[in-house]
């Protein structure tokens, strides 16, 4: 069960990557090809922003995506790097969810909210308990009283 979790949240997340650059990139377009200007900002500048934002925030949730497939493919708890990169993750997607009600909907709220689930199933399916589980213990056993 737990692999499949990790492996339904990483092609969510790979997902969501697409969609994310997709956005940005028409965000972009739009904003590259009006002739008004934000505080004084040159539309370029503002165009060339929103690429970067677009690439920056693809390459975390790929990297989001290819922690929590590794997890799955290998059923192995992912190392401290890993798990930190995972709960950045799903702290963004609930701050984003809060934020999204108000501006975008409940749609987008709902699926936030789906991915912050996947995120943190996939991070208690994988916590303290399972890493036991992987092999044998460094510590000896507590001796009977």
């Amino acid at each position: 069960m737990r692999r499949a979790v990790a492996v339904v949240t990483a092609l969510v997340l790979f997902g969501e990557a697409v969609g994310i650059v997709l956005v940005n990139a028409a965000l972009a377009t739009v904003a590259g090809n009006q002739n008004m200007s934000l505080a004084g900002m040159d539309p370029g500048a503002m165009a060339a922003g929103t690429w970067a934002m677009g690439g920056v925030f693809g390459v975390l949730l790929v990297l989001c995506g290819l922690i929590a497939l590794l997890a799955g493919a290998r059923d192995r708890s992912p190392g401290r790097f890993g798990r930190i990169v995972l709960i950045g993750c799903a702290v963004a997607h609930g701050v984003l969810g809060a934020v999204t009600v108000g501006l975008v909907g409940w749609g987008a709220f709902a699926f936030l909210t789906l991915v912050l689930a996947l995120l943190v199933l996939t991070l208690q399916a994988y916590g303290p308990r399972a890493r036991a589980e992987d092999g044998p213990s460094e510590r000896p056993a507590p001796a009977a009283v």
